[in-house]
């Protein structure tokens, strides 16, 4: 049975990957560069911002990525004034799972200072035992993030689960030899998480709760 939770936050618990796709074509306006498409927007929302610029403007050259950034954080500070809502249940299964014993975790994309924000926004700063971004270890799918817990909480990996919404979860998991849960209401397709063996794809977060209580996480991986 797991006893290290570790979830995704954007396009897992939180429904943002629009917000977070607009705010990176009106940066790409903002530059002069091409739009990135919605589709091309979402699909790299689990990466640090680097690691964004990177995949979706690969010849622009430093500056450029560096003015994209500003004007990233701008727009994304404007538009996040009100926190993106978590899914439909997801709050109150992190509740119950809490009270069931679970050790509870975030490994995100965000940044140190962007995660914070959200968290205090929503009142939750205490409420997960222990939180990993982006800029403070490596991105996704780097297994950094993963290692880091790990080590914070003596588990072997094994007895952690990885619960997310892209390629870039899974992979970090696989990596890591963490077992994984996919979710198929994010920004990648299910038969793309599939292809990483999760122990199962749920289509909406409440189906978590079910899940473990029936110990699958210790039977299938």
């Amino acid at each position: 049975m797991s006893e290290l939770l570790i979830f995704d936050w954007d396009g897992t618990l939180c429904d943002s990957l629009s917000r977070i796709a607009h705010c990176l074509q009106l940066s790409a306006a903002d530059v002069g560069l091409p739009e990135p498409s919605l589709a091309a927007a979402k699909n790299i929302v689990g990466l640090g911002l680097d690691e964004v610029m990177n995949e979706l403007f690969p010849t622009s050259d430093r500056a450029t990525k560096e003015r994209l950034r500003r004007c990233y954080s701008q727009h994304f500070l404007r538009e996040d004034n009100t926190p993106s809502a978590f899914f439909p249940g997801v709050r109150e299964q992190l509740e119950t799972l809490r009270e069931q014993g679970f050790t509870l975790a975030v490994a995100t994309g965000k940044s140190r200072k962007g995660l914070d924000r959200v968290l205090d926004a929503l009142g939750m700063r205490d409420f997960f035992h222990s939180t990993r971004c982006a800029d403070e270890t490596a991105s996704k799918p780097h297994p950094a993030m993963l290692f880091s817990l790990l080590h914070e909480f003596k588990l072997a990996p094994e007895t952690a689960l990885m619960v997310g919404d892209t390629s870039y979860d899974m992979a970090m998991a696989r990596t890591a030899g963490v077992p994984r849960l996919a979710v198929s209401y994010g920004a990648h397709s299910r038969e793309r998480l599939l292809g990483y063996q999760p122990i199962a794809c749920i289509d909406e977060f409440e189906g978590i709760h079910a899940l473990l209580s029936k110990d699958e996480v210790a039977t299938l991986d």
